[in-house]
């Protein structure tokens, strides 16, 4: 595999990971809109639709701080680093 090649493979994971994130943060905001409406219709004295929010909404925060930043230091820079860290062992 030539360096062309590689950088398509790891540009094409990047690209699969982001629609993973949007995905996952367009279920989120939809499901916990339902739930809302479910709570208010239902029982508005008493409040429930907050515990998923807050529980999944760490979920979120986590697959965001994954996705976009370096992955708590262990992102794809770090995994390139370490390939190439390994190759030069053997």
């Amino acid at each position: 595999m030539n360096a062309e090649e590689i950088k398509y493979q790891n540009a094409k994971k990047r690209v699969a990971a982001i629609k993973g994130y949007y995905t996952h943060l367009i279920v989120y905001i939809a499901i916990n809109l339902m739930l809302f409406a479910i709570n208010m219709l239902t029982s508005p004295a008493s409040l429930w639709f907050y515990w998923p929010l807050f529980g999944w909404g760490i979920a979120i925060v986590i697959h965001t701080l994954s996705v976009f930043s370096s992955g708590f230091g262990l992102g794809a820079d770090w995994e390139q680093r370490k390939i190439q860290e390994l190759m030069e062992e053997e």
